[in-house]
Parts: structure tokens; C-alpha cells; sequence
């Protein structure tokens, strides 16, 4: 079959690899009909080092299950269904919790397990089939794709920003990053009733579109002049709700400084530091930060009925759709900030 695997730094190459297929009982095999390019794959883009054998890139997919271990129950061949970027079995204690990822046994799609390929390639193994996967009630071709295949990462990312930072009726909330995952988490916030939505960003196409999913305001400064404008917008005092959806030093900084004294930052940014930032003002000011990769799996049935009946529409963070033959130039155009998410179609 055809996958995508990057080697290093800027080289992302579809080669043939050998076909998916079933390892264990508790497996499913999903041919792959939509697939997308994340933020995060960025990073390695950016900054991987040579790897000779290359990188199975891709962890959001959506797809039709061609075949099933003998201990799958939950699905039949012919399903529809949606792969989250973390797989897991959900039995252990922490599934209750919504850290499905953190299950043994458990891991993340398209980071370099020789047995679990990416999904931004023609067919996926799906380990714990019956954990991860979410049979959807439409046919492979519905008109909603590509707000469902938000489900299987960056909508369910912004929902947990803002779980984690506590968005709730009334309460004013910034958002830090204008990509795909801080639009979802635009989207988010009004979902669960914040009244007032900073967007922190300078694409003029990601904030009309923030606009247009309700943001109320827009900073587009850095640093300091970010932090005394969320605060004019504030009345002096800073948001209640900081949903931080980049990752780097200073973003994870400003969004300590612009949350008011016992309020709640969601970090879904994956951070390129080790060490948080600002952790001083945070501890003053009783701030509270939180959060970390997704619970996705966890919120899919949460999130699953308002996409269907279209209340909310992630789907439009993409402007791009490739084939597999594509997806080298999608990750240079999302890298060169030409295009917010490129979906992949193989």
C-alpha cells in the first residue's frame, strides 16, 4: 500500500510499504477514505532528524473497517468509522477519567511503531479496536467529513482546552493561536456559553474565520502589548479561561499573564520546552494551569451529536484537500501558513 513516511527535516515522501493488516484478535483494519495533516506533524517537519527507514506520518483519520480481529465486537466490516489519534482498550482506571492514552496497553497513531503505521496512507492497523474506534451513522461519502474527522483530534483538543481551563456560562476566555485547534477552541468556548472570546492572532484568514465561529475580539500583538490589550478588553482583570493552543515559551506565558488572579489556563499546545514558563505569576495569582494531549476518544459522543445536526461546524478549518500524491506540498503549504489544515483524501 501507499503511505506517507518523512525522513527528516522538510523530506516527506509516498512510498509503497507493506499492506496494513491484522496483528491481534482485538484489532480492525481500516481502509482510510480521510486523513489530515496536524499541527503538531509540524514540529518533526521542522526539526526531525534522518531517520533511514522513515516516519509513518499521520494520527486523524476517518475510514471504513475492512477487516476485524475475532475478539472485535463492537463493529462489522463495511462500518464507517472515526480513529482517534490515541488508541487504548478503555478498561483501566484511568478511562473513566477521560485519559484513554494513558491505558496499558495504549499509544499514540503515526509516531514511528514499526506494527502501528500512520494514517495518512491507504489503510491503518487500529490496535484495541474496540476502545478506539467510533462507528458513525453516515455513509463514507456524507457531506460532513470533514467536521467528523475534526472528532479525531483538533475539535476534540479545543473541547479540552477549554475543559481544562474551566470555560463555562458567562465567563470571558482568550484563546492563544489562530491554527485549526484554536479555532476549534473558539468554537468550544461558545458551545459551552463563554460570553466573551479573545482570538490571539494575525492571519486574516483564520481570524475572519474565528470571527465568524464568535470570537468577540481580536489581539493580534505579542508579548507585553498581547498581554495590556487583553487586559483593556478585560476591564484591567484578565479572562477567566485561557484555552493556550501553540505550544511555545512565550505563548504559554502570555496566557499565565492574561488570566486573571484564580483563573484556569488549558494547555493543549504541545510544548517545545520542558520546563512551564512563568510559574511564579501563575502560583501568585492562584492560576491555575492544566491539560495535556486529548482525551478525544472520551468526548467523541459528547461532540458526535452536534456535529450531526450541524450546531457546530470544525470542518471549515480545512481549505485544503490533497491525494496522497499531495500531502508533501499540504505540509509545506500549512508550514508556510498558506493553507490552516489540509485534509488528505488517498
Amino acid at each position: 500500500m501507499r503511505a506517507t513516511l518523512m525522513y527528516s527535516a522538510g523530506d516527506v515522501r509516498i512510498e509503497n510499504v507493506p499492506d496494513a493488516r491484522l496483528i491481534e484478535p482485538t484489532d480492525a483494519l481500516v481502509k482510510v477514505t480521510r486523513a489530515a495533516i496536524c499541527g503538531s506533524d509540524l514540529w518533526p517537519y521542522n526539526a526531525m532528524e534522518h531517520d533511514e527507514t522513515g516516519r509513518g506520518m499521520g494520527h486523524e483519520a476517518i475510514g471504513v473497517v475492512e477487516a476485524i480481529g475475532a475478539d472485535v465486537r463492537t463493529m462489522n466490516v463495511g462500518d464507517v468509522v472515526v480513529m482517534p489519534f490515541a488508541y487504548s482498550d478503555g478498561s483501566c482506571a484511568f478511562w473513566p477519567r477521560g485519559a484513554p492514552h494513558f491505558v496499558r496497553p495504549g499509544g499514540f497513531f503515526g509516531t514511528g511503531m514499526s506494527d502501528v503505521g500512520g494514517a495518512q496512507a491507504e489503510a491503518v492497523r487500529v490496535p484495541q479496536a474496540d476502545g478506539t474506534l467510533v462507528v458513525l451513522p453516515v455513509g463514507e461519502d456524507d457531506a460532513l467529513m470533514p467536521s467528523l474527522l475534526t472528532l479525531s483530534d483538533v475539535m476534540g483538543t479545543g473541547h479540552h482546552a477549554a475543559v481544562a481551563a474551566n470555560v463555562g456560562p458567562g465567563k470571558t476566555v482568550a484563546v492563544v493561536g489562530d491554527g485549526a485547534v484554536g479555532l476549534c477552541a473558539v468554537i468550544a468556548a461558545r458551545r459551552l456559553g463563554a460570553e466573551q472570546i479573545i482570538i490571539l492572532g494575525r492571519h486574516a484568514d483564520r481570524i475572519a474565520l474565528a470571527r465568524e465561529f464568535d470570537a468577540t475580539d481580536v489581539v493580534s500583538e505579542r508579548g507585553e502589548e498581547a498581554v495590556e490589550r487583553v487586559r483593556e478588553l478585560t476591564g484591567s482583570f484578565g479572562v477567566h479561561s485561557v484555552l493556550e493552543c501553540v505550544g511555545h515559551g512565550q505563548s504559554t506565558e502570555t496566557a499565565i499573564s492574561i488570566a486573571r488572579p484564580g483563573g484556569a489556563v488549558g494547555r493543549v499546545g504541545v510544548p517545545q520546552e520542558e520546563s512551564i514558563p512563568a510559574s511564579q505569576p501563575a502560583f501568585f495569582n492562584n492560576v491555575t494551569v492544566s491539560g495535556g494531549p486529548a482525551p478525544v476518544r472520551a468526548y467523541i459522543e459528547e461532540l458526535l451529536p452536534d456535529v450531526l445536526e450541524g450546531r457546530i461546524e470544525p470542518g471549515r478549518v480545512f481549505d485544503r484537500v490533497v491525494g496522497l500524491d499531495g500531502v508533501p506540498d499540504g505540509y509545506r503549504a500549512m508550514n508556510e501558513r498558506k493553507a490552516i489544515k489540509v485534509m488528505v483524501q488517498p
